[in-house]
């Protein structure tokens, strides 16, 4: 007689992109930020047909301010949102502590809102309340979930390292190409990164790739074309 044997059902492991969220919001806009104004930068002041001294010091100046602005701005904006979330947390904290079966009850509504039946809704929350209730309370009520609370420090390092790794492409061309080749230089290497910066964040968000790198490459021309035509204009009038 062959006897079957049981199998241990399969894991099903899923990669979803929510985990993502914080980093790569301020890994691409510090980027994105890094090339466009430094490259807008160098090529207003080249335009200008200054030295390359000029060029290459405020294409220096504009990464080194550019990425503690972004780490500074980062910083401040997303402890805003840090400082939100843990007054409500101290505040549900304070609610389960003084009326914990009003919290049961306000939880077993939201299940119930959300489709399952009163006493169902009932059992989760009760269940749910044992295990970890102000996570509970946190997720289903406050809508704060670990994987997307705000972490300040990892937003300020990763605006400023993704604003300076941006910044460098056109300030090593001021350094290294001839005087009259920088303008051109910077302008078509910044829209090549600018293309595969968008494609690269669009395929971490799931975005379609070219929609992504035409954006963010077209905007990057208009404000290059808006600093050059301002270099050459106050330049030929200096």
């Amino acid at each position: 007689m062959r006897v079957m044997s049981a199998r241990a059902p399969r894991v099903h492991i899923e990669s979803h992109r929510g985990g993502r969220i914080g980093w790569l919001r301020a890994a691409v806009l510090g980027a994105n930020d890094g090339l466009i104004s430094t490259s807008s930068l160098v090529v207003g002041v080249a335009a200008a047909e200054p030295s390359r001294s000029a060029i290459l010091l405020a294409g220096v100046a504009g990464m080194a301010a550019g990425a503690l602005s972004m780490a500074a701005g980062e910083y401040v904006s997303v402890s805003s949102q840090a400082d939100t979330e843990q007054a409500d947390l101290a505040r549900e904290r304070a609610e389960l502590a003084a009326s914990p079966e009003a919290e049961r009850a306000e939880l077993t509504q939201i299940y119930v809102g959300r489709g399952l039946s009163r006493d169902l809704a009932l059992q989760v929350a009760t269940e749910l309340m044992a295990h970890d209730a102000l996570a509970a309370h946190a997720r289903d009520e406050l809508g704060i979930q670990e994987l997307t609370r705000a972490r300040p420090i990892q937003a300020a390092i990763a605006s400023a390292s993704s604003f300076a790794i941006g910044a460098a492409p056109p300030v090593v061309l001021a350094a290294l190409v001839p005087e009259r080749a920088i303008a051109p230089s910077v302008v078509g290497v910044t829209l090549l990164f600018l293309a595969l910066l968008g494609e690269v964040a669009a395929h971490l968000g799931g975005a379609p790739l070219t929609r992504g790198a035409l954006r963010v490459a077209f905007w990057g021309a208009v404000a290059m074309g808006c600093t050059a035509a301002i270099g050459r204009l106050f330049g030929h009038a200096g």
